[in-house]
């Protein structure tokens, strides 16, 4: 027979074909599966496949051999024998110079017969052989993430939450070069889930940040995109909220819910009553800003009014705050008192309300006694230190206490760069204005001997010249 050339598509090198059994494997393949039918002449058709399997891999005739493997294992699942199946799969894959694009079809075929085993034991006994026999090998990465997967969703279904994430963790989808992006997002996403069932918040993270949120920019990913802001909300709800915050804001710019004005609605009041949950800081201030020019917030004028409320400077009365506000807070899941989580925001919500009136006080006070602050905070003494010390310790404000005369004075503590910036800027000033000075007093010099001296009745004085 002709010499030929073979490209092993998985090692990127050029492979020399013996032999071209292609022949060989049209006539024997058909007449060994019509032997098979035959119990009594099962085996016998294995061997003759094994015989033919053994020259196509000598023969390095990789099409030819991985033919051969899938006739194997197709008549070992037509009849039904899932032990021969597991025991052929394992002997093929470990023989000598086996061809990685055979073993690849093999495999692919393999899987196709999980869903068609007859009971959950035999299903996992196929699993467990495939997951065994492609550990390690790059060439069929795509096929064992796939099996993790099915075996993960059997372990969750028996209740073991904890198995299935220690499963799928072992998982590095984001090194598999061959898998489709899209695929590989729901792989990581499904890791995020499970770690998450576990309350595996650290792993969460960590996996979380395998996923560049720019995927999410094509409108035909926008399904995942929803699936992902919904862990990262319950990942963060109870550590972050001003990262909550974000979440539901991208929600609220996702197209899939552009047509559902009511979910978009609760999404963005979600965004604004979690930005107002926020401890004080620059994002929290920007964040602020940001939502309030959000022209889907014209739409919720209440929560709109609540937003400015915060923003703006005055005091806000707490007890007024519920009056005007507390019904209509009290409908969202976030304020539910039957939960921790809504108990913690309630909470929050005192705080940082607080937390905005001794801000806006230190605006317009340098000092003031402790008594009449706690009148403004409605808070007793001890109440009103306790947040005092709370905010210096943030770095918030820098207060001083003279609580023997009970007097607090707030200063702002300066930099030394920023004393060094004063004393330059002052320094300069005072040389302008000594310019300036000498300036003056040089035009009125000028102006005095320029023009001539006044003389009494109108005439000149005569010249003493001799």
């Amino acid at each position: 027979m002709d010499q030929a050339m073979d490209i092993n598509a998985f090692e990127g090198r050029i492979v020399k074909m013996e032999v071209d059994y292609t022949a060989t494997c049209d006539e024997k393949i058909p007449l060994c599966k019509e032997m098979a039918k035959d119990e009594s002449k099962f085996n016998e058709a294995l061997e003759v496949l094994l015989q033919l399997e053994k020259q196509t891999r000598i023969g390095a005739d990789m099409v030819s051999s991985g033919r051969v493997l899938i006739a194997i294992v197709q008549i070992c699942y037509e009849a039904r024998n899932w032990n021969y199946l597991n025991e052929y799969v394992t002997i093929l894959v470990k023989r000598r110079s086996q061809s990685k694009q055979a073993v690849a079809k093999m495999i692919q075929e393999c899987c196709t017969y999980v869903d068609q085993t007859p009971d959950k034991e035999t299903k996992l006994k196929l699993i467990d052989t495939l997951r065994t026999v492609t550990e390690g090998k790059i060439y069929v990465e795509v096929e064992r993430a796939r099996l993790t997967k099915m075996l993960a969703d059997i372990r969750e279904a028996d209740g073991d939450v904890t198995g299935a994430a220690t499963i799928m963790e072992e998982l590095q989808v984001e090194t598999y070069g061959t898998m489709d992006k899209r695929e590989k997002v729901e792989l990581i996403l499904e890791q995020m889930r499970l770690c998450l069932a576990k309350q595996d918040f650290v792993r969460t993270q960590i996996i979380a940040k395998k996923i560049n949120i720019k995927f999410f920019n094509d409108a035909e990913q926008q399904d995942l995109k929803l699936k992902y802001y919904d862990l990262m909300i319950r990942l963060d709800k109870d550590s972050s909220f001003i990262k909550t915050s974000r979440h539901y804001l991208a929600v609220v710019d996702s197209d899939m819910i552009a047509q559902e004005a009511e979910k978009r609605q609760k999404m963005m009041i979600y965004a604004v009553l979690y930005c107002i949950l926020s401890p004080y800081d620059n994002e929290q201030v920007d964040m602020m800003h940001n939502l309030s020019k959000n022209k889907l917030l014209e739409e919720l004028p209440v929560y709109k009014e609540l937003l400015r409320l915060f923003m703006c400077k005055e005091l806000i009365n707490f007890d007024a705050l519920c009056t005007v506000y507390g019904t209509e807070l009290n409908t969202f899941d976030i304020f539910n008192q039957e939960t921790s989580h809504g108990k913690k925001c309630w909470t929050e919500l005192k705080n940082r309300l607080i937390e905005h009136n001794v801000r806006i006080i230190s605006n317009y006070y340098t000092r003031i006694n402790l008594k009449r602050m706690a009148e403004l905070l409605d808070l007793s003494e001890g109440e009103c230190e306790e947040y005092l010390s709370r905010m210096v310790n943030t770095g918030t404000l820098k207060v001083k206490t003279d609580r023997p005369a009970g007097i607090i004075h707030f200063s702002q503590k300066k930099t030394a760069s920023e004393v060094l910036n004063d004393w330059a800027f002052g320094l300069n000033e005072l040389m302008n204005l000594v310019n300036k000075t000498c300036h003056l007093i040089n035009k009125e010099e000028c102006i005095n001997n320029v023009m001539p001296a006044p003389v009494a009745g109108g005439v000149a004085a005569p010249s003493t010249a001799s």
